[in-house]
């Protein structure tokens, strides 16, 4: 099943790159900001400390190396400075942000406990799911928490990630009960004690929010995460057992994964409200285990670099890069194949982070946005 929220705000379409600043409400370093809940602000690149000709060529690389990159959208000190869309994309269409949407659910959380919906982090797991049929029980799956759901260690053999072809995945698929199936995998480890990078998690993470609070995770999100960011539309499939699926499948537009990281750079505070509690963003946002794999360190549903960024990952290329040193977002969304996977990421780190060469505004370069607004038209009509 597959819903879709239609409330839709009038974006303008393709690549946009306002040069004027903008109004504020805040402060953030040397620069003003407006909260984008009802739309981003714009800004050049200079006027955030960041070089245009960087960033120019930063498009013309993605153009003339021929990346499947469908769109690229820098924040910084909350404003836009470049985004980019490849036809037919523009910044209002949907895109599926895959495993992006475990970060979310994370969210959505980390709120319910705020909230004091779920006690905490270290509720067994089993005792949400007090009325399923759950096969493989030991003493491991008993001592398995909410908090080894978040950190990928749940110690459970699902063999449901990219790392075993989705296997694991596509047996709960053909069950006749997905939270039961999930749940029913052998344990392989204590609970804890090593990361694998599990859907399965994830998947139980949103039916365990919808235990506790009722209503489903985009219902939830609506009223406690959605709503106040502005994000009106949006799609979230759900299991035949009418779960939003937490580990894919929520599409969002390139915008609103922007928001979703400011969010978290702000420390989850939105506007004066505080959305999710800052403890939590730093809790999730840190390193609570080693994984080694798609980045140094895993948090709650969120990955962590060493050089001090988090992200939120998924297939074929999303990102929702969070740069808290850069006070920056930066996100795409694509459709690269498996050893493309890590270019955004490249990118990232060589081009973006370098163009960032100021906390404070730069002297106006005419001569650098015009090139870069050249390399964004090149990137539409590659």
């Amino acid at each position: 099943m597959r819903r879709r929220r239609t409330h839709r705000r009038a974006v303008s379409l393709a690549l946009v790159l306002t040069l004027a600043a903008c109004s504020s409400s805040g402060t953030t370093g040397t620069s003003t900001y407006a909260w984008p809940t009802a739309g981003w602000p714009r800004s050049t690149p200079e006027d955030r400390g960041i070089d245009s000709e960087q960033l120019a060529a930063l498009f013309e690389r993605i153009v003339e190396s021929g990346y499947a990159i469908d769109s690229v959208t820098i924040v910084r000190n909350g404003a836009i400075v470049a985004d980019a869309y490849a036809a037919p994309y523009a910044s209002n269409s949907l895109h599926m942000t895959y495993s992006c949407t475990k970060s979310v659910v994370s969210t959505l959380i980390g709120i319910a406990i705020d909230n004091g919906v779920i006690e905490g982090v270290d509720v067994p797991l089993l005792d949400l799911f007090v009325d399923v049929a759950v096969e493989n029980v030991d003493a491991r799956k008993e001592a398995l928490t909410l908090e080894n759901a978040l950190t990928m260690s749940t110690g459970m053999d699902s063999q449901d990630s990219y790392l075993y072809r989705w296997r694991g995945l596509d047996s709960i698929r053909e069950s006749d009960n997905w939270t039961a199936s999930a749940l029913s995998f052998p344990m392989a480890a204590e609970p804890g004690t090593r990361f694998d990078y599990s859907n399965t998690a994830s998947y139980l993470l949103s039916a365990a929010l919808q235990r506790a609070t009722g209503v489903t995770a985009a219902e939830y999100a609506d009223q406690h995460l959605f709503g106040p960011l502005g994000i009106r539309e949006y799609e979230w499939a759900q299991s035949p057992e009418g779960v939003d699926i937490g580990w894919a499948h929520l599409s969002l537009t390139p915008h609103d994964m922007a928001k979703i990281g400011y969010l978290m750079l702000r420390q989850g505070e939105w506007n004066g409200t505080q959305i999710v509690s800052s403890d939590w963003v730093s809790a999730a946002t840190a390193a609570q285990t080693a994984a080694g794999t798609l980045s140094d360190g895993y948090g709650y549903q969120w990955w962590v670099d060493d050089d001090g960024y988090f992200m939120a990952l998924g297939y074929a290329g999303q990102y929702i890069v969070v740069l808290p040193d850069k006070d920056a977002v930066v996100v795409f969304t694509s459709d690269l194949p498996e050893d493309q996977f890590f270019v955004p990421r490249e990118l990232v780190d060589e081009m973006i982070i370098p163009a960032m060469v100021s906390r404070g505004p730069l002297p106006a370069n005419p001569e650098g946005v015009a090139r870069l607004d050249q390399a964004l038209a090149a990137m539409q009509e590659d």
